[in-house]
């Protein structure tokens, strides 16, 4: 099953669970980003929860 949990606060791409798994990182701050832009941005202080 897939559902739509939200956007990715950098590229706006959609953040969905597939089957309980999350399709993306939830940040400290609740901020939802997609694996992509995590990638690209982990040298930043958000650390996932």
């Amino acid at each position: 099953m897939q559902e739509r949990v939200g956007n990715c606060t950098d590229c706006g791409r959609p953040v969905d669970c597939l089957d309980g798994f999350l399709n993306g990182v939830i940040l400290q701050d609740g901020r939802l980003r997609c694996f992509p832009c995590n990638e690209k941005n982990k040298k930043e202080k958000d650390d996932p929860r």
